[in-house]
């Protein structure tokens, strides 16, 4: 099979998948019903197909390529604990298709690399599932004489389908339910979806029986609410994610966390503590696509006999799901400050937490929390009523404990530019839980957050006072000087060690002679749309009365705008300046 021929497999296992769907999903009774296997099978394959439909538009037909990006897409798409072990299938296939076609002894390969793969990143593998089907295909592809793919398909198809009829014997809750396990029936699909491929036709299975409506409902007063937590990670490597997987077996089971081979990694737990699901991917890596779902698990002793992140494990009845499309969030280091969440070790850094960060009391009221840099600005803050997190570098790990630390029901915080967005997003996630509502306002520099703070009203609910903090950042135009310290090419030029560069947000706009000349053009393009205050925010390497000379120029070309000049003492930008 070369390219193409790996294409029309994946979109005949989907419509395998299409078909045999509501019969999977019925299946789910591991260890309480989910309902959705063969939705999230159905999910995974599709964006498996459309990543391997782009790489053969890019590539032409080679198998390699649209074999790799296959297992890429599937492991960026997947879908629930099922999803996620699909993605190894298919990374089996991708780690043994090198420079030729899909091969008899290449299938062989794939499916022992797979079964590999899943039992390395399951936390507790359970037999009876797909995993134990997986093996069994893995056996009889290895035992085939034959050459011929089609005949090895067809082998590794059967043992599946002969090792699903045994499921029930070696798993009580589907042996008590009368059914076979889902994943594992999802798993026969794709290898009959092969042999149909390659010879034309598929096998015919018998009809697998589903549970009475009675054997499909968890014991009423003995379920435990729960979360089922997915995302990916990237900037990563084996050791973090080992222990990734060993931190999420702490916090819950059904744990898989599994590798595209490419530097992508997709991690599923349930868990009663969703934050702390995340907080242990954002000390693992670079976290996007995070889904959190309600989920309903079965009594404790179900679990005990039943748990294990197998296909069948996607559990659970979801009630009021919510995902986080896209959601980006992000890696980062070990915490380093003072009074932050005990979770998060201390170190001896700079790192410091000023203000009311002492002991853990029970939440109450509303609190501000800010991201200072300077000890000028710090005092801004700390005077508008904020607490301040304050010294460089600030992480997500060090704004997540700050958060944690807020002795307050309500916080908002301030990131002021610290963090990226798709950080914050992770903080949001992991910050929040039942005693405690967070809310990270969209401020991108210190003179956005002081401008958010000047209207902040306690009187208001959060969700009031948190728009209007949000409207007053965003409307205030900002822009900083700086001295060029490299001959660098911008936006508008090359500048040269130096240079005085004025930036618009954070785009590099003008480029003067000094920092003097490029704040006094700064200031002319910011104010000509309009202003009525300027606020300077004067960092530790202004240059002396450079504040004095700026509102000079500002009383001397725009009258009746007026002017407030503060110490900041931020390092790197000169000024940070602020027009509302």
């Amino acid at each position: 099979m070369d390219g193409t021929a790996l294409l029309r497999w994946g979109r005949t296992c989907l419509a395998g998948l299409e078909h045999r769907r509501e019969e999977i999903n019925a299946l789910n009774v591991f260890p309480v019903p989910d309902a959705d296997t063969g939705t999230n099978l159905l999910a995974t394959m599709r964006a498996a197909v459309e990543a391997g439909e782009a790489a053969a538009w890019a590539d032409g037909s080679a198998a390699v390529a649209v074999a790799v990006a296959m297992a890429h897409g599937a492991t960026v798409g997947a879908r629930g604990n099922s999803g996620i072990i699909l993605s190894q299938v298919l990374r089996g296939v991708a780690d043994t298709v090198h420079g030729g076609p899909f091969t008899a002894d290449s299938l062989r390969a794939a499916l022992a690399r797979a079964s590999e793969l899943v039992r390395e990143a399951l936390s507790v593998p359970i037999e009876g599932t797909i995993l134990t089907v997986l093996d069994c295909a893995t056996a009889a592809a290895a035992a085939c004489p034959d050459q011929e793919l089609a005949d090895v398909a067809l082998a590794a198809a059967d043992g599946a389908a002969k090792a699903l009829g045994d499921t029930p014997f070696q798993l009580g809750v589907l042996r008590r339910a009368g059914v076979v396990d889902a994943g594992a029936r999802g798993l026969v699909v794709l290898l009959d979806s092969l042999v149909a491929v390659t010879r034309g036709e598929a096998p015919t299975r018998p009809e697998y029986p589903r549970p009475a409506a009675a054997d499909r409902s968890a014991p009423a007063g003995e379920a435990e609410p729960q979360y089922e937590v997915m995302y990916l990670l990237a900037d990563s490597d084996e050791r973090k994610v080992a222990a990734l997987r060993a931190r999420l077996g702490e916090l819950g089971d059904s744990v898989v966390v599994v590798g595209d081979g490419s530097g992508s990694w997709s991690a599923h737990v349930h868990c009663a503590d969703a934050g702390a699901a995340v907080e242990a991917g954002i000390a693992a890596g670079m976290l996007s696509r995070i889904r959190v779902e309600n989920v309903a698990f079965a009594s404790h002793a179900d679990i005990s006999e039943a748990s294990s992140g197998l296909g069948a494990a996607d559990r659970a009845t979801r009630a009021n799901p919510g995902e986080l499309s896209d959601g980006d969030a992000s890696r980062a280091g070990p915490a380093r400050g003072e009074g932050v969440a005990g979770s998060v070790p201390p170190a001896d850094s700079t790192q410091v937490v000023a203000g009311a960060l002492g002991p853990s009391v029970a939440p109450a009221d509303r609190g501000i929390l800010a991201v200072v840099a300077g000890a000028g600005a710090a005092t801004l803050f700390e005077d508008a009523g904020a607490v301040v997190l304050a010294g460089e570098p600030v992480t997500a790990a060090t704004l997540l404990a700050a958060i944690r630390r807020m002795p307050n029901r309500e916080v908002l915080v301030l990131p002021n530019g610290a963090l990226p967005a798709h950080e914050l997003v992770a903080v949001g996630v992991a910050a929040r839980d039942a005693h405690r509502d967070v809310l990270l306002l969209p401020s991108a520099s210190m003179v956005q957050g002081l401008a958010a703070l000047a209207v902040h009203d306690r009187g208001r609910i959060a969700v009031d006072d948190a728009f209007a903090m949000s409207e007053a950042a965003a409307t205030t135009r900002w822009g900083s000087l700086r001295a060029a310290t490299e001959r660098a090419l911008t936006m508008v030029g090359t500048c040269e060690p130096g240079d005085g560069l004025g930036l618009a947000g954070h785009d590099v706009v003008v480029i003067e002679r000094d920092v003097r000349a490029a704040g006094r053009t700064l200031l002319d393009r910011l104010l000509a749309f309009g202003g009525e205050l300027v606020t300077l925010l004067m960092g530790a390497a202004a240059p002396e009365g450079l504040g004095d000379e700026l509102a000079a120029h500002i009383a001397q070309n725009f009258p009746g705008v007026e002017v407030i000049v503060y110490s900041g003492g931020q390092q790197g930008d000169s000024v940070q300046i602020g027009v509302e």
